[in-house]
């Protein structure tokens, strides 16, 4: 298990533009005690981490792991959507803004969108109202796509897929966004519709 390192809180300390006297006064403990443990000569004790990560701005896990994420999406755009997969049983966590979240014991590292490419071409048609995607695209139990999602300003719907599934998946249109698609084997592909 890891735990709060000096550099860390020196570093959130520096980026939220407070001193060690003001982290001090924020969580209630002296200036001297925040700059033992910004220097390691000491560590903040377990019962005050959760008003440390409050007073530095993050979450209790990012203050442990030391992988802070600034949320450059504070409209909560879904079309910006950020989409994490466990690797080991699959699940799909989606934000709307950067965030830490963990799965089957392991952190879990944003899928970042790759535009399509020959293998992982993306096609939509429409049919009266909707959209309906589709991919030529290996269906094997070692190599498919495992979902196809629909992220416009105000939503995102996400069809989930498996091995030895045909790939065709209708969406009711709902204006301007992306379609994304994920492959187990080569990540996350998107088109902008």
């Amino acid at each position: 298990m890891s735990y709060v390192t000096g550099k860390t809180i020196k570093e959130l300390r520096i980026k939220n533009g407070i001193t060690q006297k003001e982290l001090a006064e924020k969580i209630n403990v002296s200036d001297k005690a925040v700059s033992k443990w910004e220097t390691e000569r000491g560590l903040p004790d377990i019962a005050i981490i959760e008003d440390l990560a409050t007073a530095l701005g993050v979450s209790l896990a990012e203050l442990l792991t030391g992988d802070y994420k600034k949320n450059e999406n504070k409209a909560a755009n879904i079309e910006k959507a950020h989409f994490y997969i466990c690797p080991v049983c699959g699940n799909i966590v989606t934000s709307v803004g950067c965030g830490s979240f963990s799965c089957c014991g392991i952190n879990l590292i944003e899928c970042e969108a790759e535009a399509c490419d020959e293998m992982h071409s993306i096609n939509i048609a429409t049919a009266e109202d909707e959209y309906v995607v589709t991919l030529d695209h290996p269906m094997s139990k070692n190599h498919y796509i495992s979902f196809i999602a629909y992220a416009t300003l105000g939503s995102i719907e996400i069809s989930k897929l498996y091995p030895e599934q045909d790939i065709s998946v209708r969406f009711k249109r709902k204006g301007h966004g992306y379609i994304y698609a994920y492959c187990n084997r080569h990540g996350m592909f998107k088109v902008k519709i």
